[in-house]
């Protein structure tokens, strides 16, 4: 596996799975492309990273203890764990359940990534 970080963000490159995973601080996991990691150079800025991170990639991974209510996690991908397992994730919250995370992506445009992959995963449930 090959590394690439800078304050608050870092990027994974998995060469035997042509994967590549970035993690914004301790609570934010993303699959991105070979486009973005490229990108991530020495010389980008921080905001600039995350920037990238976060608008290009596939959120997997989300905790959040804001001081605006109680802490909360949200998993967008159940194979989070499988497809970053270098990172040091935290988990500060209770889990949003399937159906609140579903309509969540459903709803917001920054989750749009996620649609197909959280479509499947519905459709999977409802048959069992």
């Amino acid at each position: 596996m090959k590394f690439k970080s800078g304050i608050g963000w870092k990027a994974c490159y998995d060469k035997e799975r042509n994967l590549y995973t970035a993690q914004i601080d301790c609570s934010d996991l993303y699959e991105i492309d070979a486009e973005i990691y490229g990108k991530l150079t020495e010389n980008i800025g921080d905001s600039n990273a995350r920037s990238l991170i976060c608008n290009g990639g596939r959120h997997l991974y989300m905790d959040v203890n804001d001081r605006c209510g109680p802490p909360y996690t949200i998993v967008f991908d159940d194979e989070y764990k499988n497809l970053c397992p270098w990172a040091d994730v935290v988990s500060s919250g209770k889990v949003w359940p399937d159906e609140l995370t579903d309509a969540a992506v459903g709803i917001f445009a920054s989750e749009e990534n996620n649609r197909e992959q959280r479509r499947k995963k519905r459709d999977e449930r409802e048959k069992s």
